[in-house]
């Protein structure tokens, strides 16, 4: 006969009075875990107890029951059992359901103990994040459910919104196709679609970073902290129906616009309306645009204005102001390290001050009538309006008598006689396109000339800032190029036009107005005209009372306008152009010129972005510039993408790592000659192209006016 299974006997439940239990020393819980005893005392007080105690009888010395229990299984629930007993909220003698063992069992109580811990298996994050999901389709809100499992409302949002993503990339995520952080990264962008796409594309290849996903997800749109973004307002945005994408796990800047037309249409609205309430005051024309280049307003006229007055009202809020920040200055003067809140405040008042010291200034109404401003968006995303630029076609003739004619605004208007004294705005909305993205990818070319000109406007800002901080540089610029005019005949446009002539920048990149070199030439110049005498005649006088210093760092201010390391187009035919000799010796003083000042175009600012290098050369030269900055190893993780991929995953790579591409780097000198005696080098390689020929028919000719005047 078959032998009968032994059947199995499970402890036996019941109901025990609280006060006959006592913890055991058995239980191998020690350390502190989990949610807070009061957090679970409040969870079994709201749904009472979901599991019994473990209990065994104790024993006096005799071996007989005392009719009192002790709890090696279920420590953390009988404390705050115990902490409802003491909160008066559960009854001393309320019956407690347990499991009895047997006194004297062969399994010990400290092996149940460690059994129920060891054994218990936590719930897949799926599972919890679709938990979270039901209970909020069940009407419960965010904050209920957050009060529920004691967690953060945040803790709810990122549960849901991992629970949001699209159904088959959770399976992947639940069968372990994919990691948590993976999965959070999608949680950017809604689309399914796009969600799925994406996933699709990385799963294939080493480029599934959770960064690089997100990036992926949000490559089509504009980060909040934009100055686009922030001149609008998210609110704005969102009002007219556009989507802010959040990234609930990491800090994301206020998140991405989804919608871009949308934001460029609000924008142009906007910047309409500004323009629209500024042609009020009288200006002939004002010009719009999301930003202008760097220089934009060389050769206009600008105008003196003179600051609105202030009230009596104002006046008394700045001597408050100072009043106050001169107090909170001498209160912590010794202090290590100012307390937040004061530290905020002193920034509010500076920001107080500075609001009344840039108030509108107030022009001549005659002249308003012939000049124009400038409306753009600043930096900070704030109006930047620039009034009072006056174009040389604007400006008044000049009578026999020395007077101006037409200084009437109501007489004329662009030379016409005017039927009335309202004048209209012509108001002009203005912006960049960007360049049509070049997928070929057939070897090393040479770069594009109009990539190779943005760069060097950029080269050529920075060296005219450092030659103007070197006196000594451009005392010796300017002496090589007398020197160059007065003793040799054969005459070759150099380096520094020794006029000087403010030689100007045609072509440069966006945002180089921005740059640090830029800003620097800028205050600069505006302290210089802060100190200058207004009356042009009574300059000879000041410019002899100043000392040597200032009259050194004067002149070198004076001649970095004319610094040229601009790149163009060598003319061929000797038309107006510049020859290729001249171009390469203007290049070779530029290098020289960068030497003597130790040009370093990575403090200068300059960095690679997709913008302003990678988005506009070959794949060749993207893979080329990874691999000297970061090594083949790096190179070959985005050897396989598509150029754009590829650009924006290189600009991540090359952050940091101070690599240039050939127009900016600082040449090494040669060891030959680079006056107009030397023969002319070749073009670097950067530059050399078929179209390209080694000779010129106009060498020898006179300079023409180049980029300049």
């Amino acid at each position: 006969m078959p032998k009968a299974v032994q059947k199995i006997t499970l402890s036996p439940s019941r109901d025990i009075p609280f006060n006959k239990l006592v913890l055991s020393q058995s239980n191998v819980r020690r350390v502190k875990a989990g949610i807070s005893i009061e957090d679970l005392a409040d969870d079994i007080a709201r749904r009472t107890l979901l599991q019994s105690l473990n209990v065994r009888p104790v024993l006096d010395a005799d071996g007989q029951e005392t009719g009192m229990f002790e709890v090696p299984a279920g420590g953390r629930r009988y404390r705050a059992l115990e902490l409802l007993v003491k909160q008066k909220r559960l009854a001393k003698t309320a019956p407690i359901p347990c499991i009895v063992r047997e006194a004297g069992a062969e399994i010990s109580a400290e092996e149940d103990s460690l059994a129920e811990n060891v054994q218990r298996v936590a719930l897949h994050p799926l599972d919890q994040f679709r938990a979270f999901q039901t209970l909020r389709e069940q009407g419960r809100s965010e904050e209920e459910i957050a009060a529920i499992f004691f967690v953060s409302v945040n803790v709810v949002k990122q549960r849901l919104r991992l629970a949001s993503v699209s159904p088959s990339l959770l399976d992947i995520y639940a069968d372990d196709g994919m990691t948590l952080d993976q999965l959070m990264a999608f949680t950017v962008n809604g689309d399914h679609a796009r969600q799925e796409q994406v996933w699709e594309n990385v799963s294939k290849s080493s480029y599934d970073e959770p960064y690089q996903i997100r990036r992926m997800l949000t490559e089509d749109t504009v980060r909040a902290s934009d100055k686009r973004a922030q001149f609008v307002g998210i609110d704005a945005y969102e009002a007219a129906g556009g989507i802010v994408l959040r990234d609930l796990f990491e800090h994301d800047d206020g998140g991405w616009l989804q919608d871009v037309p949308l934001l460029d249409r609000l924008v142009t609205e906007k910047l309409k309306a500004e323009a629209d309430t500024i042609a009020a005051e009288g200006w002939k024309w004002i010009e719009v645009a999301v930003s202008f280049p760097y220089n934009h307003d060389y050769g206009f006229r600008q105008l003196e204005g003179t600051p609105a007055d202030l009230t009596a009202e104002e006046q008394a809020t700045i001597e408050a102001l100072q009043a106050e920040q001169a107090k909170l200055e001498a209160e912590y003067q010794t202090a290590d390290e100012l307390p937040d809140e004061v530290d905020a405040r002193l920034g509010e008042i500076e920001e107080a001050l500075s609001a009344f010291d840039n108030r509108p200034h107030i022009f001549d109404p005659a002249e308003i009538a012939r000049a124009g401003a400038f409306v753009s968006i600043d930096g900070d995303g704030t109006l930047l309006v620039e009034r009072g630029f006056v174009r040389p076609e604007d400006e008044a003739p000049v009578d026999q008598t020395g007077g101006e004619e037409g200084n009437d605004p109501e007489s004329h208007v662009d030379g016409e006689p005017s039927s009335s004294a309202v004048r209209r705005t012509v108001i002009t909305v203005g912006g960049s396109q960007p360049e049509a993205e070049d997928e070929e990818d057939d070897g090393i070319k040479p770069l594009p000339d109009r990539l190779v000109m943005e760069l060097t406007a950029h080269r050529t800002l920075a060296l005219r800032d450092a030659v103007a901080n070197n006196p000594h540089v451009a005392m010796t610029a300017l002496l090589h190029k007398l020197c160059t005019d007065a003793f040799y005949t054969a005459y070759t446009p150099g380096c520094v036009e020794a006029l000087v002539r403010h030689v100007q920048l045609p072509v440069q990149a966006p945002g180089l107005k921005d740059s640090a070199s830029a800003k620097a030439v800028d205050e600069r110049h505006k302290a210089w005209v802060a100190d200058m005498p207004d009356d042009e005649t009574a300059l000879w006088d000041w410019l002899a009372a100043l000392d040597d210093v200032s009259r050194s760092a004067l002149l070198a201010h004076c001649v970095s306008y004319g610094v040229n390391a601009l790149f163009e187009k060598a003319d061929r035919y000797g038309g107006n152009g510049v020859s290729s000799h001249g171009l390469r010796r203007r290049l070779d003083q530029a290098d020289r010129l960068a030497r003597a000042v130790n040009l370093d175009m990575v403090e200068a600012g300059w960095r690679p972005t997709v913008e302003n290098y990678l988005g506009r050369v070959t794949k060749s030269r993207i893979l080329e510039a990874v691999l000297e900055a970061k090594g083949e190893s790096s190179a070959q993780l985005i050897d396989h993408l598509k150029k754009s991929e590829m650009a924006k995953e290189a600009e991540r790579l090359l952050d940091g790592t101070g690599w240039l591409p050939e127009p900016l780097r600082l040449a090494e000198a040669s060891s030959a000659s680079n006056d107009s005696r030397a023969t002319a080098e070749p073009l670097p390689e950067f530059l050399d192209d078929d179209d390209d020929e080694a000779g010129e028919a106009g060498e020898d000719e006179q300079p023409h006016a180049v980029a300049a005047e």
